[in-house]
């Protein structure tokens, strides 16, 4: 048992020294190689533009029944106005960049992961080699950036659209008057909040982009190799969100106090 326990600790050891060295090239990459803007608008369009559904259905869905579950809680104890304020900072703070990380994570992260796959199997990251073209200048690089800038919007948006449906659900179905909804919804969240999201939507990005390309670039030969990159893509991208949005729950609240 400590045999396979010690293996299973330095084989992630190894694993996330390959994490680091991947984003150590991409890095010297972006700053070092030349920036091929067709290829970075169109991971944009397929990144952002093409995520729009998803994140517009996971937002507000997901406003709109949160707002429900709590003034159910909250009516018993006549806290109907408070509805609004406790919503929105659970939004703000881990449901919006969570569930839009986990959403995006299958969609996008799937996608990465098969496409590179899919050209590793069949030898055509080979071939840009051969043809002097660096793989992770021509595939990581316009993927990566794509993702980094998307993601916290695709995070804005999701809570945008989540407080807007939360407000209908209120006011509109619940019967929660909508000045007592506005007011408290506007005293308790503020710059620091809008922060927290933000910071959360680029650091689940860094983990989507950089573990979904990995595991496209280790793929094994064969269909079942191509096959199997995308589903641990996103299995490992989901529980590393959920693991590390734990820590940085903590490091944030730390980071930018109550009243920042």
């Amino acid at each position: 048992m400590l045999t396979s326990l010690g293996r299973s600790v330095i084989s992630f050891i190894g694993y996330l020294g390959e994490l680091a060295t991947l984003a150590s090239e991409t890095f010297r990459s972006l700053f070092v190689a030349k920036f091929r803007g067709q290829l970075f608008l169109r991971q944009v369009y397929e990144v952002g533009w093409r995520s729009q559904l998803v994140v517009i259905v996971t937002g507000m869905f997901t406003g709109a029944v949160l707002t429900a579950q709590t003034y159910f809680q909250f009516s018993k104890l006549g806290m109907k106005s408070a509805v609004g304020s406790v919503v929105a900072v659970a939004l703000f703070r881990e449901l919006g960049p969570v569930l839009t990380g986990l959403m995006v994570a299958g969609r996008v992260g799937a996608s990465f992961a098969a496409e590179i796959g899919t050209m590793k199997v069949t030898e055509q990251i080979d071939a840009l080699r051969s043809l002097g073209v660096h793989p992770h200048d021509y595939l990581v690089v316009p993927r990566v950036t794509a993702l980094l800038i998307s993601m916290p919007l695709l995070v804005a948006e999701s809570i945008g659209l989540a407080i807007l449906a939360s407000y209908f659900v209120g006011t509109q179905i619940l019967d929660i008057s909508a000045p007592y909804f506005l007011t408290n919804l506007m005293r308790y969240t503020g710059a620091r909040d809008i922060k927290m999201a933000l910071i959360k939507g680029f650091c689940f990005a860094v983990i989507i982009a950089f573990v979904s390309v990995h595991q496209g670039l280790t793929a094994k030969q064969g269909a079942e190799g191509v096959g199997r990159a995308p589903t641990e893509a996103v299995v490992i991208c989901s529980l590393a969100i959920l693991v590390i949005n734990f820590f940085l729950t903590f490091a944030l609240n730390i980071l930018f106090p109550y009243g920042s």
